[in-house]
């Protein structure tokens, strides 16, 4: 499958969807407090697609015919946990968490995807900056995306951001393009040098997620098969944005 670029009307099409995703998002951080569940968010973003006729693009996902479907519509991954975590009944939110919330949905034929890290109640200092580094780092691989600008600077400003702050970016999992597919190329590494890769195209649309730990980017999967946990055990956190290249420069299509 090829790069595909997006047409004006693609893009709208897709800002579309990715509000559809910041809004489940909003009402994840509006629920993000001790005591809430995580069952308790996938339940009020099932309400919220039924609501607006969207769609999960996360429900019943199965790369692979070895692995058991995606069983949720959010992806709840909680203090060492980095993606993929599976909201539970019995998930309860404490004091001191930290939780990436991880979303996206398929309305009128196209994908929106977004993630955010959320506080819950008062963290720890380390906790905090973690969080605050990783959301940058977001925000300095957003501004990479112009037109004539390659795939690696986009990848590179997340990775010296973060290591300049003394963390460090999984390696095992990367952004993508995003459009009529949740998962279309380019691949989107959080690493690597810049200088290098495809040139950046207006109509090009990439969901940029950078992973960040506080110890090393080394990570396995649990015995469920999705939740994917840091291997030291160090905490984890987790920002997603869908962003389309234009001649006026990078729209944050994920943002209101």
């Amino acid at each position: 499958m090829l790069v595909q670029l997006k047409s004006e009307k693609d893009i709208e099409k897709l800002r579309h969807a990715n509000l559809i995703v910041s809004d489940v998002l909003d009402i994840c951080q509006d629920m993000a407090k001790p005591g809430v569940t995580t069952w308790d968010m996938e339940v009020a973003a099932r309400k919220y697609l039924d609501k607006v006729g969207a769609k999960s693009a996360f429900l019943n996902y199965a790369p692979s015919y070895d692995l058991d479907p995606y069983p949720a519509v959010l992806c709840t991954s909680r203090n060492e946990r980095v993606v993929h975590g599976i909201p539970s009944e019995d998930e309860v939110l404490e004091e001191g968490d930290i939780l990436s919330v991880d979303f996206g949905a398929f309305y009128k034929g196209f994908c929106g995807d977004s993630a955010r890290t959320y506080e819950i109640g008062k963290v720890s200092d380390a906790a905090h900056t973690l969080s605050e580094v990783t959301k940058k780092s977001l925000e300095k691989a957003i501004e990479q995306m112009i037109p004539g600008n390659r795939l690696g600077d986009v990848s590179n400003a997340v990775q010296t951001w973060v290591e300049s702050q003394g963390f460090s970016v999984i390696r095992d999992f990367v952004g993508h393009g995003i459009g009529r597919s949740m998962h279309e190329p380019p691949q989107v590494p959080n690493y690597g040098p810049k200088g290098r890769g495809m040139i950046l195209k207006p109509g090009l649309v990439l969901a940029i997620e950078p992973m960040v730990t506080e110890g090393s980017w080394q990570v396995e999967v649990l015995d469920d098969g999705w939740t994917v946990v840091t291997r030291d055990r160090k905490l984890a956190a987790h920002f997603e944005h869908s962003v389309a290249v234009t001649e006026k420069g990078p729209i944050v299509l994920s943002r209101r």
